[in-house]
């Protein structure tokens, strides 16, 4: 029994990863309403972060009025920068690598969180699942100016400058699962007729440009390899709403742009195209492969719980696997499997056992109060 995903694994930038397991980012509800992360959290994260090569943390806002969570930690001032290095610590004493997520949630902030409650996206469209402006009309998202729309470019680079200061090793933009980065490159959400909307390309205008200001600000300002990763969401279910084929050509203009991987979020590996590819059949991750053709390595994801289920989804060649509620289930995935005993890996959350599991309240309440979001609830 092979499992091969323990060997090593170099990125393109040359860092070296001790293994192909990585954290995945999930949002945990549980940093100080300013915005600093909380003790509870710092914990919960160094729990996490031996057994894995690299922690990948939820998402930090770079901008106030991107902040998309209650209990979100901020990137958006240089007043962040001890709070984010209390958090690059701690993972990285455990021997992983550290990355932050940056992110703006756009039209799926909470009004409550952001200045003045205005919400912004690409175009004053609502959301059609989820966020508030999906049930309230009357909080329907305002079109950002174009030089507003600069200024937002503008701070990814500078939520990456403050990551670099804080002494993460990499950073990954966030342009999935419906966030304003998605939301320009999405046909539902951008409607716009200035240089960031309209056909396909100008639609991918506001996603290359974040990666083009984040990767100049690694070369003023990273003393060493940084890893720069984006993640991105396959299709959307919304009409109009992103394709399968729409994302491959985002995917081939990203796999173009020096990147150190490609991070798909899907909650199942193995699924499917919806629509905007000739043959359904074939799994989503097998396109993407196609498609990126080795030119940046690709992070897969969704419901990988056993071992077992790890050496499948690596047999489909892609190089990285992140766990998410696996690693919430069972912070010693990676050790048990490292040891011999992946029979003793736990697939499902025991509710007996929070403080045993290091999972902040906040975090723990969620899980035990949303049935089917992971298994044993």
């Amino acid at each position: 029994m092979s499992n091969s995903f323990l060997s090593t694994y170099t990125l393109p930038n040359g860092i070296e990863l001790k293994n192909r397991l990585i954290m995945a980012p999930m949002t945990n509800f549980s940093s100080h309403s300013d915005g600093t992360v909380t003790e509870e959290e710092v914990n919960y994260y160094a729990r996490r972060s031996n057994g894995v090569s690299m922690v990948i943390t939820a998402c930090a806002y770079v901008t106030p009025n991107g902040k998309g969570f209650h209990g979100e930690f901020g990137a958006d001032k240089d007043e962040m920068i001890p709070s984010l290095e209390k958090l690059a610590t701690r993972i990285k004493e455990q021997g992983a690598k550290a990355v932050l997520q940056i992110f703006h949630g756009g039209r799926m902030c909470p009004p409550e969180l952001v200045p003045n409650g205005e919400l912004v996206s690409a175009s004053d469209i609502p959301a059609e699942n989820g966020g508030v402006s999906t049930e309230e009309p009357d909080k329907k998202p305002r079109a950002l100016t174009e030089a507003e729309v600069e200024d937002i470019i503008q701070a990814f680079g500078e939520a990456t400058r403050r990551a670099i200061e804080a002494g993460f090793d990499g950073v990954e933009i966030h342009g999935a699962n419906g966030y304003l980065i998605q939301q320009f490159f999405s046909p539902h959400s951008n409607r716009r007729e200035d240089r960031f909307g309209g056909s396909l390309e100008k639609r991918m205008t506001f996603p290359l440009e974040v990666v083009d200001t984040v990767k100049k600000v690694v070369q003023e300002h990273a003393k060493e390899p940084f890893i720069v990763g984006y993640r991105f969401s396959p299709e959307e279910p919304e009409t109009p709403g992103i394709t399968m084929d729409e994302t491959l050509a985002l995917v081939d203009a990203l796999s173009n742009k020096g990147l150190d991987y490609l991070h798909v979020s899907l909650f199942d590996f193995f699924s499917t195209p919806r629509r905007g590819v000739e043959d359904l059949t074939k799994t989503r991750i097998s396109y993407l492969q196609e498609t990126i053709n080795d030119r940046v390595p690709l992070i897969g994801v969704g419901s990988i719980y056993t071992a077992e289920d790890a050496r499948k989804a690596f047999e489909t060649g892609v190089p990285l696997l992140a766990l998410g509620r696996e690693l919430i289930i069972d912070p010693d995935w990676v050790q048990k499997v490292t040891d011999g005993k992946e029979d003793e890996i736990v697939t499902e959350i025991n509710k007996d056992k929070q403080e045993e599991l290091v999972i902040p309240d906040p975090l723990w309440n969620a899980i035990i109060n949303t049935p089917g979001w992971f298994p044993g609830v």
